[in-house]
């Protein structure tokens, strides 16, 4: 049995902490615009009497917890980059922001439904045309940060690796940088939300639909729960390891599979290091006595996302071919 553990290729080609230095900058800058819009808008909604820009207001005053969570999470992650007791470095930091900014979500909607359920029992009066300078102003301000979180995520939000080699592997794999994703729909949401204020002040003002406020919110409501529904699902998958249905994973089996004597796998693990980034621990049966841990890193190499290798190798002379 010999048995290969190595991280070189990854140290010197990976920062152990956080390499999104321009996603850190900008989702501080759309914290501190998050905040002012906030107070403004939740000011604006208790005295123009209006659910929807009320609705909001507290909207983005979550939102603006949950965006400091991920300013807080770039913090940790890099300041705690060098850190041994991290195995495979600090990334899931950022991924664990994104997680907890998704049950934010999920408490914002729950919020939104009370809200509104409450003003379709008991409607209140509208000042409509100073709520509506106030939605349109809060639309400008999310449509703004969003494009500064899009920026801020450049080519680093989404990383494509598109690779061709002598054994004719290609593969074309995204990765996202789920901390930034959660502020980027935090920001999406709240300007959804404006969007529907905006047409529920018309309605409200032109045609006398004073229910179409608080209706316009439960819509916001349902959508913001199901935006939150994926970017849990997103997390979480990462945080509980569950990347074995991950096309990389085939990408490991069809690499041994055309090794020679018969080389077969009795058991593999793959998981996520890192942005684009996995580890994976290999035991072989096989009956070639020359093969070494090292022809199957090498092996494996094709694939750049495959960081860390651990093999352990069987041999089985008399194992049919």
């Amino acid at each position: 049995m010999n048995a290969h553990h190595d991280l070189s290729r990854w140290e010197q080609t990976h920062d152990f902490g956080t390499n999104n230095a321009k996603a850190e900058r900008g989702t501080r800058l759309v914290l501190w615009i998050t905040l002012v819009t906030m107070v403004v808008e939740i000011g604006a909604g208790w005295w123009f009497n209006s659910m929807a820009v009320l609705a909001d207001g507290w909207h983005m005053s979550s939102h603006a917890l949950a965006i400091g969570l991920s300013v807080f999470a770039y913090a940790a992650a890099r300041k705690y980059a060098n850190d041994p007791r991290f195995t495979f470095g600090t990334w899931k930091i950022e991924v664990l922001g994104g997680y907890t900014s998704a049950l934010f979500l999920i408490a914002v909607a729950a919020l939104m439904v009370f809200g509104a359920v409450d003003r379709l029992i008991e409607p209140q009066p509208i000042r409509y045309g100073e709520a509506l300078v106030v939605a349109i102003l809060g639309l400008a301000v999310n449509l703004g940060c969003a494009a500064i979180l899009h920026s801020a995520g450049g080519d680093g939000h989404a990383h494509g690796h598109t690779h061709n080699h002598d054994h004719d592997h290609a593969h074309h794999h995204h990765h996202d940088d789920l901390n930034l994703k959660a502020a980027y729909i935090h920001v999406i949401t709240d300007a959804l939300t404006s969007v529907l204020a905006i047409g529920a002040l018309i309605g409200g003002w032109f045609y006398g639909w004073d229910w179409l406020d608080p209706a316009c919110a439960l819509v916001g409501a349902v959508l913001v729960a199901l935006w939150a529904k994926d970017l849990l699902r997103d997390t979480g998958r990462v945080l509980l390891d569950r990347e074995m249905d991950h096309p990389v994973v085939e990408e490991i089996r069809e690499v041994i599979g055309e090794l020679p004597a018969g080389t077969q796998i009795t058991d593999l693990h793959v998981w996520r290091v890192g942005s684009g980034a996995y580890a994976c621990a290999v035991s072989l049966l096989t009956h070639d006595a020359a093969l070494t841990p090292l022809d199957i890193r090498q092996a494996l190499a094709i694939h750049e996302e495959i960081v860390h290798v651990t093999v352990e190798i069987h041999r089985c002379d008399e194992c049919p071919t």
